[in-house]
């Protein structure tokens, strides 16, 4: 198996008002390998995107910092990286499609020049020639007539196609890994298949590897390799796609599993539509975790040591790993 391009180790990131003690991402682990894709589920609040602007070292500073942990991309670790450095890897090594386009784009620049920017500063292009690469890019991720949407506004552009600007900028200087933070939010269906097929077609064509971010197990069944399953800032499973999908190992998996729509199967009554399972209560905050297992609150296998101790992370073949002090009832 090759060496990882990216491995995160122990990461702890901390908000300045919590208490001291208090993460909202809590000694995170997972490594990525070259043309590999990873995917990061769980609800709003798990700590999923604050992972991404950590690898990417935007976390909002001096509200949020890394205080402990490494971020190895390559030999290089970017918790340790100077702004300035990071502002070379960015763009470069690591591209990120951002959750809303309309707000990561520029609303007063051409999209033409927001892509063309990126190139300027990471591979020293001319004004003409990043302008004939932004041309190509956006022809490459399907806008059409690339040569006349250069010109446009991003309020001029659909959803999905201010998506496909944000995939062009964040490919432009071939990176080798693209982050995906919830990439077919607000997307319509067909929409959403399309930008699934050209993150597949992309990283077939260029050997990059992916890390998508989302709450979607649809989108994950579409186009993860690997799934780690968060929760209040800690990893709870970790697995292959087909392992999470067939035999998930943690209750809060099993839940999010059991929350999704799935086919009416044998129901006769097609007017009624089956009842949703759901996960009661919340995500606790960072200011009211508890201690011990922070699912302990919502999960009906729960005791009173779930309550008192952190589950370790238990693994099993094919490299399913888990936490939870009652893994063999969680199983069953």
């Amino acid at each position: 198996m090759s060496e990882p391009l990216l491995q995160v180790e122990g990461l702890c990131v901390r908000f300045a008002a919590a208490p001291a003690g208090a993460l909202a991402i809590d000694a995170l682990g997972f490594a990525i390998r070259k043309g590999e894709t990873l995917a990061l589920v769980g609800e709003s609040g798990c700590g999923k995107s604050l992972t991404a602007l950590s690898l990417m070292g935007l976390l909002p500073k001096p509200d949020a910092q890394v205080v402990a942990g490494r971020i190895l991309l390559g030999n290089e670790d970017l918790a340790a990286a100077s702004p300035a450095r990071m502002r070379q890897v960015r763009g470069g090594r690591l591209g990120m499609i951002f959750q809303e386009p309309m707000t990561a784009l520029n609303p007063v620049m051409r999209v033409g020049d927001q892509i063309a920017e990126t190139l300027r500063e990471h591979e020293g292009l001319s004004v003409r020639q990043a302008r004939a690469a932004a041309v190509d890019l956006l022809g490459q991720v399907g806008i059409p007539d690339p040569r006349r949407r250069v010109e446009d506004f991003p309020h001029r552009l659909s959803g999905g196609m201010r998506q496909r600007v944000m995939i062009a900028m964040s490919i432009a200087c071939k990176p080798d890994l693209l982050i995906a933070d919830e990439p077919t939010t607000a997307l319509d269906v067909t929409v959403q298949l399309q930008i699934l097929d050209l993150l597949r077609k992309l990283r077939a064509e260029r050997g990059m590897s992916l890390l998508i971010i989302t709450h979607d197990l649809g989108v994950v069944a579409a186009l993860a390799d690997r799934v780690i399953v968060m929760y209040a800032g800690r990893k709870v499973e970790e697995a292959p796609v087909a392992d999470i999908f067939a035999a998930p190992r943690h209750p809060y998996t099993q839940g999010l599993l059991a929350a999704m729509p799935g086919t009416r199967g044998d129901a006769q009554d097609w007017d009624t539509p089956p009842r949703l399972h759901e996960i009661p209560g919340t995500v606790p905050s960072v200011l009211g975790r508890a201690r011990g297992c922070a699912f302990a609150g919502r999960c009906a296998r729960a005791e009173a040591r779930c309550s008192e101790l952190v589950p370790g992370l238990t693994r099993f073949v094919h490299d399913h790993a888990a936490a939870c002090h009652r893994l063999e009832e969680a199983i069953a």
